[in-house]
């Protein structure tokens, strides 16, 4: 018989959703917004791409300290702290007269971001078993992934009624919802006395991927490449120094000791290459789709609207299957018919039409998300223990982030400097060879983990 949630367990659900739901919306509404915002602050290429990855870098590295912070000092306290501060953020995206006022306030809107994501699912997975965890994860794993699918559907419809800057605006209601219900949740937060945060490593972290973005992105328009591959060298070079720090400290924020699980090493692998893919779609088709084949703001939006509908629809029932049969076959299946629809979208040629060259790469974009993306996060934290779930999740979403981060950042390099129809159609191409590359590393290195019976609502723990 199919265990029900309890009315706790529900709100719980409700919380990690909402406050999930804002991090991952902004990390793609502002796709469909980037014509607008060159139009009015100006900027070519390269400001596009940091209006994104300004995001991405601290949320990237920091999703880490975050994580740290959450299994050390409470899911609850660092779930707040971070929707205050991303509604804060959100303001100051909005009403930023200058394209670098708006780059600074996106970097601080994903620091604040990177206080929601670990904490909100740590909030599932310390309080629930399988099946019923598989089934919140299924459900979290719907309706946030369908926030990163949408995004670009209502960023059109508010730049073409409006302005982009109410892009931002629309955070702050779930933020005011999801503060609301936390009053609601009996649960209590469990604070580790000896609980230490690695500050040196958040900033070699942090540092390195920001220099190595930004030689990236400035590489391909530079007229003297010279410091820019300086910059390039000393961004790799920290973050070498980050990872060794990680096997020295005393208190890592990215415990290695996690990857000498295979499922969770592989999945992470598997991950990676994955939400590369992901990002990289998602950039192109919103831009492309407006800029290349002339469609309004709110026409590209809608354009991946069979996606978003097939996500959610579908993602709890595969969350579902997931914690009965094993993540592996999901994981390794959903990632080939995700290439299939970003192949698809080859099709698109220079007599535009939306019906027989994007729809069906939509479509099948769609099933193979909702095949996928559940049973890998639940696979993946499955792997890692209760009391590890907060860094566990953490070091998942650091990775899709800054999978995302470097590939959004090479795009110039990928798409040959413009996204014509050529640099579109290369996007394409590559995004399909990164999700068959995760779905071989899935298959190869994915365990499903022994059944256990699991316990009853009585049973479940409080939160760490």
């Amino acid at each position: 018989m199919t265990e029900r949630m309890t009315p706790q367990q529900r709100l719980v659900v409700a919380i990690a959703v909402l406050g999930s739901f804002v991090a991952f919306l902004d990390g793609t509404v502002v796709n469909v917004a980037l014509p607008a915002i060159e139009r009015e602050l100006g900027g070519g290429l390269s400001t596009q791409q940091w209006a994104v990855d300004a995001y991405l870098v601290t949320l990237g590295a920091l999703i880490l300290v975050a994580g740290a912070a959450s299994d050390a000092y409470g899911r609850l306290l660092i779930l707040r702290i971070g929707l205050i501060g991303f509604g804060i953020a959100s303001i100051a995206v909005a009403v930023a007269p200058t394209i670098e006022l708006l780059i600074a306030a996106r970097a601080v809107q994903g620091l604040a971001g990177a206080f929601l994501v670990p904490s909100s699912l740590a909030l599932i997975t310390s309080t629930m078993d399988d099946p019923v965890r598989s089934r919140a994860i299924g459900l979290w794993t719907a309706l946030t992934t369908g926030a990163m699918i949408v995004g670009p559907l209502v960023g059109g419809v508010i730049v073409d009624v409006s302005s982009w800057r109410f892009v931002f605006v629309i955070n702050v209601v779930p933020i005011g919802v999801a503060l609301w219900l936390l009053t609601r949740l009996t649960a209590r937060d469990h604070r580790r006395p000896d609980a230490r945060i690695d500050w040196w490593g958040a900033v070699m972290c942090t540092l390195g991927l920001g220099l190595f973005v930004f030689a990236l992105i400035e590489l391909p328009v530079a007229t003297d490449p010279a410091p820019l591959w300086v910059a390039l060298a000393v961004g790799a070079a920290l973050f070498a120094g980050f990872i060794w720090r990680q096997h020295v400290t005393a208190s890592p924020l990215l415990p290695l000791s996690l990857f000498r699980n295979r499922t969770f090493a592989s999945g992470n692998v598997a991950t990676f290459f994955i939400y590369a893919a992901l990002s990289l779609n998602g950039f192109v088709v919103a831009v492309y789709l407006q800029q290349g084949a002339g469609l309004s703001a709110t026409m590209a939006g809608l354009a991946s609207l069979p996606t978003t509908i097939l996500s959610i629809a579908l993602s709890s029932r595969f969350g579902a299957l997931s914690g009965r049969m094993g993540p592996r076959l999901f994981m390794s299946v959903g990632p080939v018919v995700m290439a299939a629809g970003c192949l698809l979208l080859l099709t698109v040629g220079a007599t535009f039409d939306y019906w027989w060259q994007v729809l069906p790469g939509m479509i099948v974009l769609g099933l193979g998300l909702a095949i996928t993306v559940s049973p890998l996060t639940a696979g993946i934290l499955g792997a890692v223990d209760a009391g590890r779930s907060g860094i566990g999740s953490a070091v998942n979403n650091a990775v899709a982030r800054v999978a995302g981060l470097l590939a959004v950042a090479s795009l110039a390099a990928i798409t040959g400097g413009a996204l014509d129809l050529g640099g579109f159609h290369r996007a394409c191409l590559v995004a399909g060879v990164l999700l068959l590359m995760g779905a071989a590393v899935s298959a190869v290195g994915v365990r499903n983990p022994p059944r256990t019976p699991a316990r009853g609502a009585a049973d479940q723990p409080a939160v760490p």
